[in-house]
């Protein structure tokens, strides 16, 4: 009598732990929150261990479509609480020269994560900015975005299309050279430092805006500061105030360069600097400690190994 042999399945862990890259990239891009989406993932690991995997055939896209749907739901919580949000809602920062949100070798890859496409993508609706994500960001076809959602292909295109010219309707952004971003930035840190106002406000685009979130835990403005006046005024005064006893340093952010101020060795302060045509076009600036610790511990992380 003759014996068939059942080849055993893979280790469930190991064949998770293949995809978990992946999922991080596109549950942080829909959520815009590293701790949603460290959450998120880790929910949809729960839901593969308890899967009968025998009848999985594609791990890869079981995962993307039960973590996909994991990250609609809290989207439609986290639109709840974003509303009733202390000044403006900016996204976790997260240091983008360590591979965690994949490869970001061209400008179309590092304007996927940027603070200003994050921001941008809130104006979509959970499945809108679902369709965006795994479109333009991962390449998904329409016929697997349509598998993922239990759409219509032809549903998935058309959203997809409606979802573009809304985000069209943003500012254009601009792809500096790695080098300029990082030149004007030393040189925005010296002029405030120094208080040199009219150098300052040189290094500055006409209309430049700057957005300061503290999520109502730590001292930051209210409303967008616009113009290059206020933006440099506005700026001086934080510099002034906070510079005492603080350490900064450079990092990648977001795809853009950033300006990372430490006290008392830890992380208080991430300011991401977008350049336009015309100078410094933005200042994206994170202050809610609850959103730096992910950054922060990447940082500790990199000065582990360094």
């Amino acid at each position: 009598m003759g014996f068939v042999t059942v080849d055993p399945l893979p280790d469930p862990t190991a064949e998770f732990e293949a995809q978990r890259g992946r999922l991080f990239g596109i549950a942080y891009r829909m959520l815009g929150s590293a701790a949603e989406a460290e959450d998120a993932v880790q929910d949809a690991y729960l839901r593969w261990h308890a899967a009968e995997r025998e009848h999985i055939d594609a791990p890869g896209a079981w995962l993307a479509k039960v973590l996909t749907n994991l990250c609609l739901n809290r989207l439609t919580s986290a639109r709840v609480r974003r509303e009733e949000y202390v000044g403006p809602w900016l996204p976790e920062p997260v240091r983008t020269d360590t591979g965690v949100l994949g490869p970001l070798e061209t400008a179309e890859q590092r304007d996927a994560v940027s603070m200003a496409m994050l921001v941008m993508l809130e104006r979509l609706s959970p499945p809108e900015r679902a369709v965006v994500v795994l479109r333009d960001a991962f390449g998904y076809s329409h016929r697997e975005i349509a598998d993922v959602l239990d759409w219509s292909e032809a549903n998935s295109r058309q959203t997809h299309r409606r979802a573009r010219l809304r985000l069209a309707s943003g500012r254009p952004r601009f792809e500096a050279p790695a080098a300029v971003r990082s030149d004007l930035l030393a040189r925005f840190l010296a002029a405030a430092a120094e208080g040199a106002l009219d150098e300052l406000e040189a290094l500055l685009a006409g209309d430049v805006v700057a957005w300061s979130d503290g999520g109502g835990k730590v001292t930051a403005s209210t409303r967008p500061v616009f113009g290059r006046d206020k933006v440099a005024r506005f700026l001086m005064g934080l510099v002034a105030r906070f510079s005492s006893g603080m350490e900064f340093g450079f990092a990648e952010v977001n795809g853009d360069a950033a300006l990372l101020g430490w006290e008392g060795g830890a992380l208080t302060t991430a300011a991401v600097v977008e350049v336009g045509a015309e100078g410094i076009a933005g200042v994206r600036m994170v202050r809610n400690p609850e959103k730096l610790k992910f950054l922060e511990e990447q940082c500790r992380e990199l000065s582990r190994n360094a």
